[in-house]
């Protein structure tokens, strides 16, 4: 990506409510390269122990934790088209534009305004019986969390995050 290009990358907003805890006041640190980001793409960026995804979505870029709100698996190693990233493990899908779930995860579960979705099997596929007993008790409990969001800024051709201190 040429600078001029970096230079017209923009930042996704902030979906209200749901910036992580202590990224408002956070300082920010180096991530990469804009150019190492383009249009359409996802890279993991690790602070310490915290893993955050970068997304460069069809709103600009964002940062969210590199963990599905399902069941902790890498988004990073999933799919983005457009603002939806796609886990890879349960097949969910969440809206980076909103921090919604698009597409809840084939094991079911609560969403996160405790309504039950209960297991589906995506089209082409064998239909995923979901038999009674301890596990399917469990995944009615099993709540899918709403994303949370670092601050990013654009400097100097390089896109930095807002990392609260451990």
């Amino acid at each position: 990506m040429t600078d001029a290009l970096a230079d017209k990358a923009a930042i996704a907003p902030i979906p209200r409510g749901l910036t992580a805890i202590g990224a408002r006041s956070a300082a920010f640190r180096d991530a990469l390269a804009v150019s190492d980001l383009p249009a359409g793409s996802m890279r993991r960026v690790t602070f310490g122990d915290l893993d955050v995804l970068l997304a460069h979505t069809t709103n600009g870029i964002a940062a969210v934790d590199d963990r599905c709100p399902h069941m902790s698996a890498p988004l990073s190693l999933g799919s983005l088209e457009g603002c939806l990233v796609g886990c890879p493990l349960h097949d969910g899908r969440f809206d980076l534009s909103s921090g919604d779930v698009d597409r809840m995860p084939t094991t079911g579960g609560l969403l996160p305004d405790g309504t039950y979705v209960p297991v589906w099997t995506p089209e082409g596929r064998e239909p995923k019986p979901d038999p009674p007993g301890l596990k399917a008790e469990a995944r009615r409990f099993t709540r899918v969390r709403r994303m949370r969001y670092y601050p990013v800024r654009l400097r100097d051709g390089r896109i930095e995050v807002a990392i609260p201190e451990a």
